[in-house]
């Protein structure tokens, strides 16, 4: 009995990774993916706090029902420039986790949503190791969809709670100072 459960969640999991839906957005005028189970929901950009001593990439803060929840500019935190606010942004709600697996809600500042597709797994090539504008790691992989390139997302690498805050750390003078091993 027990191997007939096995084999149906099997099956099951086989047939969720055979198909899987993907929120579509626009980035700096390329359009890129990121699994749906993991998206909480989508805002309209506003009402933003700025946090000082922070990175280039973490636009803000915002309070989502009481709760405290950092805005990451997608762009700078590819490396590029800071997205431009324009009445198409979003912030889409991820839950992200850090290394020991403790939930935080991240917002990523994107330039516009576009759709939520099903994109079939046979669909989706492996990430390039090179020539991609973004660093490779970003990446879990590269959909067609209609006869154009979408890149899937890899959320718990661009949202690395743990990664975000050394990054932070380093951003500030008294973290910089700590990063190359002075104190002060």
């Amino acid at each position: 009995m027990g191997a007939l459960v096995i084999n149906t969640r099997s099956e099951a999991v086989l047939q969720e990774q055979e198909e899987a839906q993907y929120l579509t957005f626009m980035l700096g005028g390329e359009m890129f993916a990121i699994g749906i189970l993991g998206i909480k929901e989508i805002l309209e950009y506003g009402n933003l706090t700025s946090v000082p001593m922070m990175p280039a990439f973490v636009r803000g803060v915002i309070n989502l029902r009481g709760a405290v929840v950092p805005v990451v500019d997608l762009s700078a935190r590819f490396g590029r420039h800071n997205s431009e606010v324009t009445r198409r942004s979003c912030i889409v709600i991820i839950e992200a986790r850090s290394e020991e697996g403790d939930p935080q809600d991240v917002g990523l500042m994107v330039d516009a949503v576009s759709a939520v597709l099903e994109i079939p797994a046979s669909e989706i090539e492996p990430a390039p190791s090179f020539g991609a504008k973004i660093r490779a790691d970003f990446i879990s992989g590269m959909a067609k969809v209609n006869d154009k390139f979408v890149i899937v997302l890899n959320v718990d690498r661009v949202l690395s709670v743990d990664e975000m805050a050394r990054l932070s750390a380093v951003d500030t003078p008294t973290g910089a100072a700590l990063a190359s091993g002075s104190a002060g």
